[in-house]
């Protein structure tokens, strides 16, 4: 297959989210204080990834909506029941803080630059494009994407394989012609490759495993990969 187009994920694909994340959340925490039952601010911490992953799979299962999702990792977290503007506004402060660590990883833009000229770039999100848009605008890079595509206003979310056609859909081309790149093995990669599409997987933490994915550690393997070059998993028909 020739691949005409890269379809992007954003969150710790190009933008170091749970850096961000962690350090807002941080911050936070110093303002608001500790909540009751945790013991330390790493716990709490820790605590905050999780419930963000249980609850963010049930907005991707179709069991909440976005702001459902957000009111309910709150609860989760604070432990108790809040009234829907009460965990919106916890939200909303712990956003200001989050908004502040936003950083793209160093690899994401000479990566951008190096393919620019070959191959169409687009995103493709489980997010909403209220947040995603402006994420990339405050980060720089907006203008490097020919379309944002999010699941909030698609209505199906990844691994679906019609997040990833109505993505292709968008820029015009078949799965066959377009390779995405993301964070996850199973929602990214694994989704990608199910909908058609040349999935790779993006493992910056060198988690390793399911070796019947096309795998890199860093964006910098990208260009060789997409350029077929073998050593980094590619099948010799990926391109």
């Amino acid at each position: 297959m020739t691949i005409r187009a890269v379809l992007w994920d954003i969150d710790d694909t190009i933008f170091d989210y749970t850096s961000a994340d962690r350090v807002g959340m941080r911050q936070h925490l110093k303002a608001e204080g500790l909540p009751e039952g945790y013991e330390s601010i790493g716990q709490a911490l820790d605590s905050w990834r999780e419930f963000t992953d249980v609850h963010w799979a049930r907005f991707a299962d179709g069991e909440t909506d976005f702001e459902g999702q957000r009111r309910d990792r709150v609860r989760s977290f604070l432990r108790t029941e809040l009234s829907d503007t009460d965990a919106d506004a916890w939200f909303d402060r712990h956003v200001a803080h989050y908004e502040a660590a936003w950083s793209l990883f160093p690899d994401t833009v000479p990566v951008l630059d190096l393919l620019a000229d070959e191959y169409r770039h687009a995103v493709l999100s489980n997010s909403s494009i209220h947040n995603q848009d402006r994420k990339l605008r405050v980060l720089g890079v907006r203008d490097r994407f020919e379309a944002v595509v999010c699941a909030v206003e698609l209505g199906v979310s990844k691994p679906d394989p019609g997040a990833f056609h109505a993505a292709c859909d968008t820029i015009g081309l078949a799965p066959q012609d377009v390779a995405y790149v993301g964070d996850h093995p199973e929602i990214d990669a694994r989704g990608a490759v199910a909908a058609g599409l040349a999935g790779i997987w993006l493992d910056r933490t060198g988690l390793g495993g399911h070796p019947e994915l096309t795998r890199i550690t860093g964006l910098d393997q990208l260009p060789g990969l997409l350029r077929g070059d073998t050593r980094f998993g590619a099948p010799d028909t990926f391109r």
